[in-house]
């Protein structure tokens, strides 16, 4: 039988060292402040467009950021969380990245070849489900840091109020959903910072 030998005076590694080498080595990057800028920056510029603050044709560069960033970037940053084992974090962040793909792709293709009068009822359905989805998110976002909660809880009533700008034809009721995304994406934003300068400087740094 073959004998494996060792270095002199080298000692064999304990099990619990090796678990723990094996782990870091395995170990990604927290995932969520990349999902949360993305969606913090794509939400903010949709939401100035419809506070009125850009022109209505300004919306065109909300396209592109809901293609690359709020929606790939927060794809992939669902899937690493999948990888990580948050089920919140994997079904938010990929939930989310569909959501800006969809709308991309609703703005691209689908709704200029609706009749204009199924149009605002189409747009408010989308708004409606994804607020109800949002809704159930945020009671699950209790369970998590306050930030998160303000987050979730502010997107539920945005996607509820542009909904019903939709449906009632209201472009004030439009304008204040604009706000309220605005507000949502500066809470999103926070977030994301709490998170990136925590670990940058390794100490808590901003409340969570």
């Amino acid at each position: 039988m073959a004998h494996v030998h060792t270095m002199p005076g080298a000692r064999a590694m304990p099990a619990a060292q090796r678990t723990a080498e094996v782990e870091a080595a395995a170990r990604v990057a927290d995932p969520a402040p990349l999902g949360l800028a993305a969606f913090a920056l794509t939400t903010f510029v949709l939401s100035v467009a419809n506070a009125g603050l850009i022109g209505a044709s300004s919306i065109q560069v909300v396209l592109g950021l809901a293609l690359f960033y709020g929606g790939l970037a927060q794809l992939l940053a669902g899937m690493w969380e999948f990888r990580n084992g948050n089920t919140f974090g994997a079904t938010a962040f990929s939930s989310y990245g569909a959501f800006w793909l969809s709308f991309a792709a609703f703005s691209f293709w689908f709704a200029p070849g609706l009749e204009a009068a199924d149009r605002a009822g189409a747009t408010g359905t989308f708004l409606l489900a994804w607020g109800i989805f949002t809704a159930y998110m945020w009671i699950a976002s209790l369970r998590h840091a306050p930030s998160v909660m303000i987050v979730f809880l502010l997107l539920t009533v945005t996607f509820f109020v542009l909904s019903a700008s939709d449906f009632a034809a209201s472009e004030p009721l439009r304008r204040l959903g604009g706000y309220l995304g605005i507000a949502t994406a500066f809470a999103a934003w926070y977030a994301s910072a709490a998170a990136v300068i925590d670990e940058a400087f390794g100490r808590p740094l901003l409340p969570r």
